[in-house]
């Protein structure tokens, strides 16, 4: 009996030494089995990291360069790079804005194209394409579709190009390369675009703040403002701030203040004389210089400028009830300043001014009441400004007000100074709705002193509400 009950003993021990060690084995695949699962698990993170990193790099500019990263802040067309990613930016990128509006004015609509605002606007009957007049007729108006395209040339060129379409026709507003990455800061634009010279110029009317366009713009680069035929030379200096330096040579067609094409006028106001004639301008004519500069202190980020262009104008008003034409040289002065002050990250006070200044010397050729011509020395020395402060104060609502005024009109024909009217102000008043980042609605009250008819002053008051809507791959709107 002892040498069974020893037996089994032995037979229990043995039986559990060999579970002991199966169960020690068993824990020991388990534990390798954990750690090569902890391997994999830590290259999943890792690769999982790397991809984001990949997808935050293709989400930047696809140029590289450091002067980028600052441009992209002021430049619209930058900008919209951003949100456009790198395997996206390989096929062209469309996008089409629509501005309608319903004005209620106290100007029927012949009275309205009659008004002028004397030795400073006279409204030229052009084809009505593109953007021209906006909001120019009493009731509803379409006043453009603005199909914008871009896409990467190759590696060194992107290419741009914007097409207004209205009801009468369409023009290339915009169409031209930038390069992608020239070293030292530089960058090259050629083709034809809106001048950076100002502020408000190089901007989209769909990017103004109010419906309207400042009086001062109106008066010196016309209802188009400058867009030019040419070539852009820009310079970002290597400073820590926003430094930029740029140059521009333009074909100089603009109507208002330069113009290119010469004119024949007779010295009898019914023809019967004998033809003078004035050739064009040498080609290109219109050179234009610019600094910007912006630093921010705090929660304020500031944007300022100087601006410069010179020409050579040819202005022809020889038909109409008073035909006349001018032959001379314009320069054209700028000063600009943004401010705005950002109280989070949705709401901001934001002040925004220009002031112009036109210096034009030349031969103004006109007719005397017997039908005579007359060539008189004609200098002009005008200027004006706009500043405007506008108020976000929720995510989708702002409100805001515009303030313009022509304060200098001073035009001398053969040295005498003309009786002119100058102080010529405009106000206006926003509030402004937008359901999501693609549409917008804004209502805008206002009144305009400075237009003029038959020597009278014609206060035009009116009421715009305006909508906005946009489709497709465009960018958010710089500071």
């Amino acid at each position: 009996m002892k040498k069974t009950m020893l037996l089994l003993s032995i037979f229990s021990f043995t039986f559990a030494q060999e579970s002991l060690e199966e169960l020690k084995r068993q824990l020991e695949e388990q534990r390798r089995q954990i750690r090569e699962l902890e391997k994999k698990i830590e290259a999943l993170e890792k690769q999982k990291s790397e991809a984001k990193e990949e997808v935050k790099e293709e989400q930047k500019p696809a140029p590289a360069d450091r002067s980028l990263q600052l441009k992209s802040k002021y430049d619209e067309r930058l900008k919209a790079l951003q949100i456009i990613p790198t395997s996206q930016r390989s096929f062209l990128n469309l996008s089409l804005i629509v501005d309608t509006s319903f004005v209620a004015r106290n100007k029927n609509d012949q009275e309205f194209k009659r008004l002028e605002i004397p030795g400073l606007y006279h409204r030229h009957e052009g084809n009505g394409h593109g953007h021209g007049t906006l909001n120019e007729k009493r009731g509803f108006n379409l006043n453009y579709a603005e199909l914008y395209l871009y896409a990467p040339v190759d590696p060194y060129f992107d290419l741009y190009a914007t097409i207004p379409f209205s009801e009468d026709g369409s023009e290339v507003e915009e169409a031209y390369a930038v390069t992608r990455g020239l070293p030292f800061g530089f960058q090259f634009k050629v083709g034809k675009f809106r001048s950076s010279f100002g502020r408000l110029n190089a901007q989209h009317p769909h990017v103004w703040d109010f419906a309207n366009q400042p009086l001062v713009y109106k008066v010196f680069l016309g209802d188009d403002g400058l867009k030019e035929k040419g070539v852009q030379l820009n310079w970002l200096a290597p400073t820590p701030f926003y430094l930029l330096f740029g140059v521009e040579v333009l074909q100089g067609e603009n109507e208002q203040s330069f113009g290119t094409e010469g004119f024949k006028v007779n010295t009898k106001k019914d023809g019967s004389g004998t033809d003078i004639t004035m050739g064009d301008t040498k080609k290109p004519n219109l050179y234009v210089g610019f600094v910007k500069t912006s630093f921010d202190v705090g929660n304020l980020s500031v944007l300022t400028g100087l601006s410069f262009a010179t020409g050579h104008s040819r202005i022809n008003h020889l038909e109409g009830d008073d035909p006349h034409a001018f032959a001379g040289k314009t320069q054209l002065y700028g000063f600009d300043l943004t401010a705005k002050y950002f109280l989070d990250s949705y709401r901001y006070i934001s002040f925004q001014g220009e002031y112009l200044y036109r210096d034009q010397k030349g031969t103004r050729y006109g007719y005397n009441n017997a039908g005579d011509l007359r060539t008189a020395e004609l200098k002009k020395e005008q200027g004006g400004f706009y500043t405007q402060l506008v108020f976000k104060f929720d995510k989708r609502w702002r409100a805001g007000f515009q303030y313009s005024l022509i304060n200098k009109n001073d035009v001398k024909r053969n040295g005498v100074k003309r009786n002119l009217p100058d102080n010529l102000p405009a106000y206006y008043a926003m509030l402004e709705y937008s359901p999501t980042e693609f549409s917008r609605i804004r209502f805008q009250v206002g009144q305009n002193r400075a237009f003029f008819h038959d020597g009278s002053r014609k206060t035009v008051n009116e009421v715009i509400l305006q909508f906005n809507f946009a489709i497709g791959a465009h960018g958010a709107h710089p500071f």
